[in-house]
């Protein structure tokens, strides 16, 4: 795997490298001190698996060369990694196309296992509050064989919901989505837009806005970031979970 670090600071970005790296024998990571840097660096090598960008650089605004970099790079994850964890930040980086947001003070064993997440094609979201512990990203494996039911579904939403680290009762189960609702919930979750969502599930893009604007509707919200947030309300963490990715 090929990273992308960006970051402004010497020390911070040299941590960062050495951490990254040592996730595994295939890492390898190549830093950038500024967004001029950055840019010159993706033009001229379209090899990278991965960027992490802080959102404080001195040439330019992290959200800026967020957005310019999923407009020229779509297939290219993009996970915030900032001293920040403002839910507002954490808010308008999803909104952005950010597949992550992973807060400095995160533990390395953490951070392992979002950018796993992010990989995998899940959305990593860190608890919306200051000075709690950064929740453990779910790991996702791929369902093979059998029938999937709406137990797996839910399992799957419920696993992947779990980031948000909050704590509640209520249950997914009084949303009362139909299966196919279950469906598309779960991979916009997962981030992905309705025109990936429409393939994978053999259906037309029309029928698939519907159904978003029907778990939007039902979950009392009115964008796909206030849906990861408010499913993220309504579960409780489960550590060490994992979920079934149907197909």
């Amino acid at each position: 795997m090929r990273v992308l670090l960006i970051d402004d600071h010497p020390l911070i970005l040299a941590a960062l490298q050495t951490v990254i790296q040592g996730l595994g024998e295939d890492v390898q990571v190549l830093g950038a001190d500024s967004a001029a840097q950055a840019r010159d660096t993706l033009k001229a090598r379209q090899d990278f698996d991965l960027v992490l960008l802080d959102l404080n650089l001195g040439d330019a605004s992290g959200f800026d060369v967020l957005e310019e970099f999923r407009a020229l790079y779509p297939s290219l994850p993009v996970v915030v990694i900032s001293a920040s964890d403002r839910a507002s930040d954490v808010i308008r980086a999803i909104d952005q196309g950010a597949m992550g947001f992973i807060p400095k003070r995160t533990s390395n064993d953490v951070l392992a296992q979002a950018l796993k997440l992010v990989m995998s094609g899940g959305i990593y979201v860190p608890p919306m509050s200051l000075g709690s512990e950064a929740p453990e990203p779910v790991e996702m494996a791929v369902h093979e064989a059998g029938p999937v039911t709406m137990a797996d579904k839910l399992q799957q939403v419920h696993a992947l919901a779990s980031q948000a680290g909050y704590q509640t009762t209520t249950g997914l189960e009084g949303l009362q989505l139909t299966p196919r609702q279950t469906d598309v919930l779960a991979l916009l979750l997962q981030g992905k837009p309705n025109k990936i969502i429409a393939r994978e599930l053999g259906v037309s893009v029309e029928t698939i806005k519907d159904h978003v604007a029907a778990v939007l509707k039902a979950l009392g919200v009115s964008s796909r970031t206030q849906a990861v947030l408010a499913v993220g309300q309504m579960v409780q963490r489960q550590p060490n979970a994992a979920f079934t990715t149907f197909r």
